[in-house]
């Protein structure tokens, strides 16, 4: 069983017109993040815009990026849908890609109650082997995991995390503090709270800004883990200026505009989710250049 840890960008999927794979850009901005650190990959999650592709297509995602990444680091995809039963079908189309393990956000539009979303994550960590994080985003689901609820998930053998994009720091906390007697990892989905996290015990953080700053994102987990808590908590400050311009447009655009500035090409968001305006293009390039990064994969 490999148990994530450590820094795991949220990889943006690149896409034309069509919604179809740019193949060579996916290629490019996994080295860019391998190389800036990272400890793994994220791929298909919400900032990969899983809800709008197409099956066979993400067949291809997966296939890239394991075949990019190449063994270097483990590569976790999204196996997220509404039902139990996509989610299900998702999954093991993921474990015939040879992925090292999936993610399953609660579902959405729907809202479930707890006891029926325990047994809905109880069915789909069933019908696979492969390690499986839970996924906590109620801001953009509606749909919570209430900490009773990991807790009693995270006796399944192979439920090994959660990433927790609440931005609720009381409920991180008790996530952790309710498994950490278990083989059991929380991860901060909420960028300006990793150090937060790490403190707390937590075990990294799917970060979307790891994407476009990869090399500070990691720093902040690595400057942690040797006990360089000034260092760490500097780059979470380093951070955030950019985690908060990513309400200069619409996700996840604004992030596929960010990258794009970075040097790398991420086409095309999926309709009805545009650009950004000229007067926040500017905005975000100044961000960029404080950062060091405009253009630095160019």
């Amino acid at each position: 069983m490999k148990y994530p840890k450590g820094v795991m960008p949220a990889i943006i999927t690149p896409l034309n017109e069509k919604g179809k794979l740019l193949e060579d850009s996916l290629r490019k901005l996994i080295d860019y993040t391998i190389n800036g650190g990272v400890h793994g990959l994220f791929v298909l999650g919400t900032t990969g815009e899983f809800y709008g592709i197409e099956f066979e297509e993400k067949r291809k995602i997966f296939e890239v990026a394991l075949d990019q990444a190449n063994g270097r680091v483990p590569v976790y995809v999204g196996a997220s849908e509404i039902t139990t039963k996509d989610c299900i079908t998702n999954v093991q189309l993921a474990e015939s890609c040879g992925v090292d393990g999936v993610s399953v956000l609660t579902p959405y539009f729907i809202t479930p109650n707890q006891q029926e979303l325990k047994e809905h994550f109880e069915k789909i960590a069933n019908s696979t082997k492969l390690p499986m994080m839970l996924y906590n985003n109620v801001g953009r689901t509606n749909v919570d995991i209430s900490p009773e609820i990991v807790e009693e998930l995270a006796k399944i053998d192979n439920i090994v995390g959660i990433k927790d994009s609440s931005g609720d720091m009381t409920k991180m906390a008790e996530y952790i503090r309710r498994t950490e007697d278990k083989d059991f990892n929380v991860f901060c989905g909420r960028d300006t709270m990793i150090y937060g996290c790490l403190c707390y015990g937590g075990a990294g953080s799917v970060a979307a800004t790891a994407n476009i700053i990869p090399h500070i994102v990691s720093g902040i987990y690595n400057a942690f883990q040797e006990g360089d808590l000034k260092k760490s908590r500097e780059l979470q400050f380093k951070l955030a200026p950019l985690r908060l311009a990513f309400k200069l447009s619409s996700f996840p655009g604004v992030m596929k505009e960010a990258l794009r500035l970075v040097g790398i090409d991420p086409g095309v968001s999926l309709s009805p989710i545009g650009g950004i305006t000229e007067p926040n293009k500017e905005k975000m390039i100044q961000i960029l250049k404080d950062l060091e990064v405009y253009q630095i994969a160019k």
